[in-house]
């Protein structure tokens, strides 16, 4: 167990497991990280000494790389913007995604999105759970899951943030009103809609129910493209100040 520098009794201290979204250097050895833990949701933490160029602190660094999985050890003050972390460990190890191109740029994707999602510090254990699942799914599933996970990750993150999609694809409700959140009978007059396969692949997507399941829907180039951008768009539809995602461009071009 690694551990940092003792902080006054004053703040209480927690067990909670988190997830690494941001790491910025702070000072000349330490860094800041935004991490989403499961007791505080989104909080920042100062971690000294874990840049020293010594034999104690090397590999430490590592630790908050983005997507890293957490079991820690934290002085929680809700006064403050800035918390500290005590103790920090490895909650599950990664077997593929530090190495795999494709599975990184996925995870590097997905934390993107949950960091312009994610702008309070409320507990959601729900949201955390599934985060750490998709995160672990990812590290073990195959290629063709791969490929769809983000996909899934942000249909199911609007679900978990209270704007689910309601409805299935059908001749009866043929498109889907992305303002809504409903698969409808009659072109919406607004242009965040989609129709015909978009809307049959979305509603397949939205009905998964393994991780598994998803290597079963099929899709080409052209239209995982044009998935995630709308995707994207739908998430900015529901959270203000969503943002541009800036690794969308690079995962496009790695899913191919």
């Amino acid at each position: 167990m690694v551990s940092s520098r003792k902080l006054s009794a004053k703040m209480q201290l927690h067990n909670t497991k988190g997830i690494v979204l941001r790491t910025v250097k702070y000072g000349e050895t330490g860094i800041i990280t935004t991490v989403y833990t499961e007791l505080f949701g989104v909080q920042a933490y100062i971690v000294k000494g874990v840049r020293q160029q010594s034999k104690k602190s090397s590999g430490k660094a590592a630790y908050f790389q983005a997507a890293a999985i957490l079991e820690l050890s934290v002085y929680h003050n809700e006064q403050k913007n800035l918390q500290f972390i005590k103790e920090y460990n490895w909650a599950y190890p990664y077997q593929t995604i530090l190495f795999d191109v494709v599975k990184n740029c996925v995870a590097m994707y997905m934390v993107e999105v949950l960091h312009h999602a994610l702008k309070q510090p409320e507990a959601n254990p729900e949201l955390f759970y599934f985060i750490e699942e998709s995160l672990q799914q990812l590290d073990k599933g195959s290629l063709s899951e791969t490929a769809n996970l983000p996909l899934y990750f942000m249909l199911r993150l609007g679900t978990e943030l209270g704007f689910q999609i309601q409805g299935n694809y059908n001749n009866g409700t043929p498109y889907l009103d992305l303002r809504e959140g409903f698969f409808v009978v009659n072109q919406p007059e607004h242009m965040h809609y989609l129709s015909s396969e978009l809307a049959d692949y979305t509603s397949q997507l939205n009905s998964i129910v393994f991780y598994s399941d998803l290597s079963n829907i099929k899709l080409n180039r052209i239209t995982r493209r044009k998935l995630l951008e709308v995707y994207g768009q739908f998430l900015s539809l529901h959270i203000t100040d969503f943002g541009t995602l800036k690794t969308l461009s690079v995962l496009q071009e790695v899913l191919g």
